[in-house]
């Protein structure tokens, strides 16, 4: 089937960093190098633009003429050699030093198949095996030091230009299937050490998610629907890990971060039920009958002798019953009239932004024809 152009201009434009194009071009090795560095570390994304109407000409050919002598020399090729090299050492460092044996086996393994993806990229390729041995016979030198990959990867890089070659005309091609299933090995074999170095560091790795999740809440604490399912999410792999049996060890440092996303739900529900003064055995009706005669009570349009607590108040009330309304409550639909989950939307703040001026407070959305004009969402809080 013929490759066209804007196709593959296309899947650059929304996969170009996951070698889409590379893979609907039939350039897997191209495609892998993509997947594991994001594009080239993202420059070489943005610079194949304009190599693509070349690349749709050659994965068209029926035929190859046959080549004689090796191709060109690249340097372009060759630094991409030389960094590829050093990226998979350093992912191999990461993930693996801890191995016995690592400087002698490992390491000079890693460095040299990235240098040979890199080779086999396009119409040309190299000399798997000689470009491993270069590795092998260079790593004991440098047996124990980190600055090892350098060396490893001059050596492997040097050896696999002066063995570069044309690749040889096959004539069929692979199903899509087996090209999927053959760049899904090689993409786990690269990930796998890296996700296990980054699993069982957890001590940083735990801290770091804790750190972001904490932003993350903290940030979407004005939308308390969103915030609660975001935390429900984020809870699931604790349930699924805890059914599966697993705890203790390494996981209990993960065990931590959920048990904190777990105690910003608890904390953030007492809160909304101090606030409102109701029991933690309240009913949807009762939440919203405490809502609303708060609201009521802190509305500014009743409170102008002191508007700036009248203000903040009204704020705090307003997000306060959104949340005991999201934690758990979801189903119900109390006197209001609401469905499902717009029950929570309508006793929502519609942003910080617009509540400090004033101009969206719920309730006065009620009074205002302009606003009832363009929406269809009445709140129904100061409804009386």
């Amino acid at each position: 089937m013929a490759k066209r152009l804007l196709v593959a201009i296309a899947l650059w434009a929304l996969g170009g960093p996951a070698g889409l194009h590379h893979l609907y071009l039939g350039r897997d090795n191209h495609a892998l190098l993509w997947m594991l560095t994001l594009g080239g570390f993202g420059m070489g994304w943005l610079w194949e633009l304009w190599l693509l109407p070349g690349w749709v000409t050659q994965a068209n050919r029926t035929l190859e003429l046959p080549r004689d002598g090796p191709p060109p020399f690249s340097p372009v090729r060759f630094l991409g050699q030389a960094s590829v090299g050093i990226y998979f050492g350093l992912v191999a460092l990461m993930g693996l030093s801890a191995l016995p044996g690592f400087y002698f086996l490992a390491l000079p393994l890693a460095v040299g198949l990235g240098v040979h993806l890199v080779s086999a990229v396009g119409d040309q390729s190299s000399d798997l095996q000689a470009t491993l041995k270069a590795a092998f016979i260079t790593a004991p030198i440098f047996y124990g030091r980190s600055l090892a990959i350098f060396p490893i990867t001059l050596t492997t890089s040097v050896t696999a230009q002066r063995h570069r070659c044309y690749k040889s005309n096959k004539g069929t091609r692979e199903k899509l299937g087996a090209r999927l299933y053959r760049l899904g090995l090689a993409y786990l074999a690269f990930t796998t050490p890296l996700a296990y170095s980054v699993f069982y560091n957890t001590a940083a790795t735990a801290s770091y998610v804790a750190g972001t999740i904490r932003s993350t809440l903290d940030w979407l604490s004005v939308f308390p629907s969103l915030s609660s399912a975001l935390e429900s999410v984020l809870l699931l792999p604790y349930h699924a890990w805890k059914m599966l049996g697993f705890s203790g060890g390494s996981f209990q440092e993960w065990e931590q971060v959920f048990a904190f996303v777990h105690s910003v739900q608890n904390e953030r529900q007492r809160m909304a039920l101090k606030v409102l003064g109701i029991h933690d055995d309240a009913t949807p009706e009762e939440i919203h009958k405490s809502y609303r005669e708060l609201v009521k009570l802190w509305h500014p349009d009743h409170n102008r002798h002191r508007a700036e607590e009248a203000e903040r108040r009204f704020i705090e009330e307003s997000s306060q019953g959104g949340v005991s309304l999201a934690e758990g409550r979801r189903g119900s639909c109390g006197p209001i009239g609401c469905r499902g989950s717009r029950t929570v939307l309508c006793s929502l703040p519609f942003s910080v932004s617009s509540l400090v001026g004033g101009a969206r407070f719920p309730g006065v959305w009620r009074r205002r024809p302009e606003n009832l004009k363009n929406s269809n969402m009445n709140c129904c809080a100061c409804a009386s």
